[in-house]
């Protein structure tokens, strides 16, 4: 399976969650996507949404600087 990258720098919480459920309608099962964000609020709310969703969450990396890095399988 491919790796799709899903950049929501400058985005504010939940645009980066709801571009997300978006781009996991459109992969099939097993896709990994990673998603980069700036919001602060963005960990907390990729993981509530995985669980919810029924998604892996891989990884959620602080990057510095505000940023994060998360990795999901769908």
């Amino acid at each position: 399976m491919a790796t799709e990258v899903l950049d929501c720098y400058g985005m504010k919480c939940p645009q980066p969650v709801l571009k997300m459920a978006i781009l996991a309608r459109k992969f099939p099962t097993g896709t990994m996507v990673e998603v980069f964000a700036d919001c602060p609020q963005f960990p907390a709310d990729i993981k509530k949404w995985c669980a919810k969703q029924g998604k892996v969450l891989l990884a959620c990396n602080d990057l510095g600087s505000g940023k994060f890095k998360a990795q999901v399988q769908l």
